[in-house]
């Protein structure tokens, strides 16, 4: 859901590591693979992959949406298209796929970074599309009423501030729930960030953040869980130790970090097989482990010949992709389920957002965050003067 930034442009046409600040005392010094490295183009692949599991699970890997009033389907997907309900039915890892590489760029992205900087980069990559998506999945609810129920008026304002998860406030679109855990870390983040960036900072921040984790279901104070947020918190805290492992090598306690945010890993992901119920853990665990396995092959620097160009055009979509996939598209497969073979049918709506997905982030995503970073710049400007 975020685009691999923390590199910048050479004069030859290259790319390398951002320039860090002063390093602190403490600081580990970058292994010597770590300094310059190109840009990172198969963790946009991935980024795309995952935002497509996540959209075929709900088009095609899920029963939950059969029920009086949201039917999708008029009969269970697993009896429509058994063989892609039965890899679908798995779709829905790609959130905490999102997750992990969300701690992995973050971590690339905010290093040398100031705060302020942190937070401008944080406003302009989230909220353009996600002003957009608000705004469409409204329209195509209003448009093509009877699938899903429209939230009133105010609740929809209240989701523009992205904050409305905090107020009890429904979402527009049920997928903005992930934003809830995305924006949870990058405020305990911020406090890192903040302090300066070290190889021990990040450390301390992933052993305490998963101690807190482990605690906050059982401590029965409300606050606990919701800054802590253990149903995310490992596969942050992976990420983190995967970008570690990246800029400054491998060692025996980010190996650690990284076998227990596996193994709390595979107890959260046992709860939501429960939860949806369509797929096993042991299928769910096997499909994590390889992508782990994958991250630990970038972080160890096994990926840095792939540098094919789309790449980069893939990551770029996926976020608008995922915020505006899901009552749109289901609404749309509703509306024409009887109309073509319902395998076509959903690759011809996943096509189509895949389209609309480049327009937002050609059209939308990059003026409106140019705009919006000069502005908040010169305010910060002028509320330093």
């Amino acid at each position: 859901m975020h685009e691999v930034r923390g590199r910048t442009s050479t004069p030859a046409g290259g790319v390398a590591l951002a320039e860090s600040p002063p390093r602190p005392a403490g600081h580990r010094t970058p292994s010597a693979a770590g300094r310059s490295r190109p840009r990172l183009y198969v963790v946009d692949g991935i980024r795309l992959v995952a935002a497509l599991m996540v959209v075929l699970h709900h088009y095609a890997g899920t029963n939950r949406v059969n029920k009086p009033g949201n039917a999708i389907w008029d009969r269970p997907v697993s009896d429509i298209m058994p063989t892609v309900f039965r890899f679908a039915s798995f779709g829905w890892i790609g959130v905490e796929i999102f997750f992990v590489i969300s701690g992995f760029v973050i971590c690339m992205s905010c290093w040398g970074r100031t705060p302020r900087q942190f937070f401008v980069s944080r406003v302009i990559r989230l909220y353009p599309a996600y002003w957009f998506a608000i705004v469409f999945t409204t329209a195509v609810l209003v448009a093509l009423p009877g699938v899903w129920q429209r939230l009133a008026l105010h609740d929809i304002l209240v989701n523009f501030t992205m904050l409305q998860a905090g107020v009890g406030v429904p979402h527009v679109d049920s997928v903005y729930w992930t934003l809830w855990s995305e924006l949870r870390f990058y405020l305990l983040f911020l406090m890192v960030v903040a302090m300066g960036l070290t190889y021990r900072r990040v450390v301390i921040f992933c052993c305490v953040w998963g101690v807190a984790a482990m605690i906050a279901p059982i401590a029965d104070f409300r606050l606990l869980e919701v800054a802590a947020d253990p149903t995310g918190a490992w596969y942050f805290i992976a990420g983190l130790a995967l970008y570690l492992m990246y800029r400054f090598g491998q060692d025996l306690l980010l190996w650690g970090i990284l076998a227990m945010a596996w193994l709390m890993g595979q107890q959260e992901l046992g709860s939501r097989v429960a939860y949806e119920g369509v797929s096993s853990w042991r299928g769910a665990v096997l499909i994590f482990t390889v992508f782990m396995l994958v991250m630990v092959a970038v972080a160890l620097g096994a990926t840095d010949r792939i540098r094919w160009k789309w790449l980069i055009t893939a990551g770029g979509l996926t976020y608008p992709v995922y915020l505006t996939h899901y009552l749109a598209g289901t609404t749309l497969i509703h509306r024409l389920r009887d109309a073509m073979d319902p395998r076509l049918l959903v690759v011809a709506v996943i096509a189509g957002f895949l389209v609309l997905g480049w327009l937002v982030h050609r059209f939308v995503e990059r003026p409106v965050a140019k705009t919006l970073k000069t502005g908040l710049e010169r305010s910060f400007a002028r509320a330093a003067g």
